[in-house]
């Protein structure tokens, strides 16, 4: 269970939306939902990436090198 709070314009048009459409305002929210949880995870993930390169805790890898490793240079 979830409960958010939305501003008035955007709980609005969820309100239109749900009408015309026959739908749950809760469906176009758990929609909504599913469609941007992956690049969140993504985004904090780089941001962690990033940290830890900033810190020095990981190493990178140059691209000419992934590419000579992986067989994929012209």
């Amino acid at each position: 269970m979830l409960a958010i709070r939305l501003p008035d314009e955007v709980e609005s048009r969820l309100e239109a939306l749900a009408k015309a459409t026959g739908r749950t305002k809760s469906f176009y929210a758990r929609e909504a939902i599913l469609e941007h949880l992956d690049d969140l995870e993504d985004l904090y993930l780089a941001e962690q990436r990033l940290i830890d390169i900033r810190v020095r805790n990981t190493q990178t890898v140059p691209l000419e090198e992934v590419m000579r490793r992986y067989d994929l240079e012209d």
